[in-house]
């Protein structure tokens, strides 16, 4: 009776595991390698959200800013 009940378990978890779990959503839209990106490509600022151009950004801790101002803010 037992061995069926940790059967039953199993069978659901493993179910569960392979085609009900979603993978985890990686939020990783600000942190483009910069090798992927153009010069003229428009990036958004990690702190205030203004659209900047990847030749005019300024890449700092692996973020791009608009300016030393956001830099500064996020210090």
């Amino acid at each position: 009776m037992i061995l069926k009940v940790l059967l039953i378990i199993g069978v659901i978890g493993i179910v569960y595991f392979m085609f009900i779990k979603k993978k985890p959503i990686s939020n990783n839209k600000n942190t483009k390698k910069r090798e992927n990106l153009q010069d003229n490509d428009m990036i958004q600022c990690s702190e205030c959200g203004v659209y900047v151009e990847v030749s005019e950004a300024i890449l700092s801790s692996a973020k791009y800013y608009c300016s030393t101002e956001c830099i500064n803010k996020v210090k």
